[in-house]
């Protein structure tokens, strides 16, 4: 389940993202948080294909692996949020 979270939430920030982009702004915290989901949800892949060859089910859609994927966006979030204080107060300070 974490790896379906990670993956929505990367889709998220990449549609974030290009939106900034697309306008003119800004946009190295959503790049940046954008890229550790996406690597996130390439390592979850590669766990899963390792489950495949030891005959387990690619996703696990246990409550632990749940509350694992809601901590890991949680994290990020907070790295996205604190990535954004510095990059309002680096442009504030330019000026």
């Amino acid at each position: 389940m974490c790896l379906i979270l990670t993956i929505l939430t990367a889709i998220f920030f990449t549609i974030l993202y290009l939106s900034k982009k697309k306008r003119g702004l800004n946009a190295k915290a959503e790049f940046t948080t954008l890229l550790m989901f996406w690597s996130a949800s390439f390592m979850w892949s590669v766990d899963g294909i390792a489950n495949v060859i030891e005959k387990e089910p690619f996703f696990d859609i246990s409550l632990s692996d749940t509350i694992l994927g809601f901590i890991i966006i949680a994290c990020g979030l907070v790295v996205y949020g604190v990535l954004n204080i510095l990059e309002k107060r680096k442009l504030a300070m330019s000026i």
